[in-house]
């Protein structure tokens, strides 16, 4: 008879991975993360989950002793109320047109500085400036030195030439909202699109021209193809943001003249009307809209991402 041994067999990766150490290890990698995760839940969840709780209550900060529990009686009244309906028409119609607006001159601008000429650094720096300007600066910037009918820099231009005098803001009162934000974030949608067009494959660019394609021609069919993941990108992150953007709205026409987008209607049901509940239940909805956009916008970073695994 002869014996037989048999090895020790080799510890599984799902072995090891459920052992006490494996653990402790995966908590020591994930502990300097925690005191950042706790800020962040505090900070944003737990006033999030503060302003739900408030959004199904009949609540008039004037009447404190008549709160009441209302149900999904608020979200019906902001979907039915004719000035919260038109507030919501108002945000699409702001959000579509700078959206749309700042992608095509980004697109332009972006162009022009894939070239190589001299000073193409300092344009460049000189084009971003008016992201990195504070909105409610950038606002009073175009309430007061452009549109002014008095002394704005529109008229100015326009008596030197012998043109009208018209009141920008009260003419076109969401055209002067829409302009101002199409100036500042026309640069954010160009640095996007700029780093689209610097991961083109050079080689196959290089290939078309020999071939006798011409500039609209490559443009058409190679430049363009390429570009349409940022090209969403750029869409998805600007409508999340000027979706919830305030900041021009109060300070150019104060929700004047038609310009009262959603976030203003909220804080003029809150602050004026002290209609916390409604008000509340109009900012739910603002953040459900902005979470559903933002999912298709970490899809399509996510679809980048792996485009540029895969190139390399």
């Amino acid at each position: 008879m002869t014996a037989t041994t048999t090895a020790p067999m080799a510890a599984t990766p799902e072995r090891t991975r459920g052992t006490p150490n494996a653990r402790l290890r995966a908590w020591a990698t994930r502990a300097p993360l925690l005191p950042a995760l706790i800020f962040m839940i505090v900070v944003t969840q737990l006033p999030f989950v503060a302003t739900l709780v408030i959004s199904f209550f009949d609540w008039n900060s004037l009447y404190p002793d008549a709160r009441a529990f209302a149900g999904l009686a608020n979200y019906g009244e902001v979907l039915t109320d004719p000035d919260l309906r038109r507030s919501v028409w108002t945000t699409i119609l702001l959000t579509v047109a700078v959206v749309l607006a700042s992608l095509v001159l980004g697109l332009v601008l972006a162009l022009l500085l894939d070239r190589r000429f001299r000073g193409r650094g300092i344009v460049r720096t000189l084009l971003i400036a008016p992201f990195l300007v504070v909105p409610v600066a950038a606002a009073l910037l175009w309430k007061h030195v452009l549109y002014n009918p008095e002394y704005g820099l529109f008229n100015g231009l326009l008596h030197y030439v012998g043109g009208p005098q018209p009141d920008w803001i009260s003419d076109a009162p969401l055209l002067a909202v829409e302009a101002s934000l199409v100036w500042q974030w026309t640069p954010f949608m160009m640095l996007i699109l700029l780093a689209g067009l610097q991961s083109r494959d050079h080689q196959q660019i290089e290939a078309a021209r020999v071939d006798g394609a011409s500039d609209w021609q490559i443009f058409r069919h190679l430049t363009l193809p390429h570009l349409r993941r940022y090209l969403e990108l750029g869409a998805l992150l600007g409508s999340i943001y000027i979706v919830q953007n305030f900041d021009a709205v109060f300070t150019i026409t104060s929700g004047g003249l038609g310009t009262a987008n959603l976030p203003y209607t909220v804080y003029q049901t809150f602050y004026q009307a002290h209609e916390h509940g409604l008000a509340s239940a109009a900012g739910v909805l603002v953040v459900i809209g902005s979470i559903i956009i933002a999912t298709f916008a970490l899809r399509v970073v996510s679809s980048l991402f792996r485009e540029e695994v895969s190139r390399g």
